[in-house]
């Protein structure tokens, strides 16, 4: 995917240099509908050239520069998905836009299934560490400059932004969760079986995205830190067969303590 028409629009329309970019999971795009939102500057992706609509429910699709809690924020309402047929260049084409406008830092969400024992729905989990599942890598091919061609990944998730969230979560009396990120293609639900193999894996946590965008934004220099909202359990834990709308209601549902927990986080 060519960047070079998207990167000079976005650049052109950009108020300023956001300090960090926070991507907004299923369910979680309230915050973009925030008043501070409200009266920042708002992009529909199919305003950047080679950016098409979003098809999902619950992803809006559009960039809001604004500030929060005293920061220069860059909320991405909404994601491309590999599961809608997208490649992964545009999956991780934000990632690279970040990149090159200069922003240090962005904080990624998502909505995802609970594996863990312990974990309930409606619960932050901190994402420490990730197993890419998804059958295909994003940086596969001719590599980007300046990035290098083997990026090491031992830290992909930030240890400083990663306290700063459990900080931010203790100043909000929120329970933050910690754990392992399993990504996957889908479109379909796991398995029970699927499930029971990705505990023995060491997963905490499934879902079908950032896992890409994620190591495309460590090839460009970011720091990183990602947040999943527990919205159901792993197929097979619990005797309800899954449903996208009840990912969608369970992130509705805590949206009001993810927009605390971001809020404190800025102000850390």
């Amino acid at each position: 995917m060519d960047l070079h028409a998207a990167q000079d629009a976005l650049k052109a329309r950009a108020p300023f240099i956001p300090e960090i970019a926070v991507v907004l999971g299923s369910g979680l795009g309230a915050l973009a509908d925030c008043v501070e939102a409200q009266q920042g500057l708002s992009i529909p992706f199919t305003e950047l050239p080679g950016f098409p609509a979003q098809t999902v429910e619950g992803h809006a699709g559009r960039l809001v520069f604004c500030e929060l809690e005293g920061r220069r924020v860059l909320l991405q309402a909404g994601r491309f998905h590999y599961y809608e047929g997208h490649s992964l260049d545009l999956v991780t084409a934000p990632m690279r836009l970040y990149g090159r406008l200069g922003i240090p830092a962005v904080l990624h969400t998502n909505a995802a299934g609970a594996l863990h024992p312990g974990f309930r729905v409606g619960e932050l989990m901190v994402l420490r560490d990730h197993i890419n599942f998804m059958g295909e890598h994003p940086l596969r091919g001719p590599n980007v400059p300046p990035g290098p061609r083997f990026p090491d990944m031992t830290e992909a998730y930030d240890p400083g932004l990663r306290a700063k969230l459990h900080q931010a979560a203790q100043a909000v009396g929120q329970r933050l969760q910690e754990g392992v990120y399993l990504a996957v293609s889908g479109p379909s639900y796991e398995t029970p079986a699927e499930i029971r193999a990705f505990r023995a894996m060491g997963a905490d946590a499934v879902g079908m995205s950032t896992v890409p965008e994620v190591l495309v934004a460590r090839h460009e220099g970011m720091k990183v830190a990602a947040v999943s909202c527990l919205c159901n359990m792993g197929a097979g834990i619990l005797p309800q067969p899954l449903a996208h709308q009840e990912v969608l209601e369970a992130g509705k549902a805590a949206s009001a303590a993810f927009a605390n927990l971001v809020r404190a986080f800025l102000r850390q």
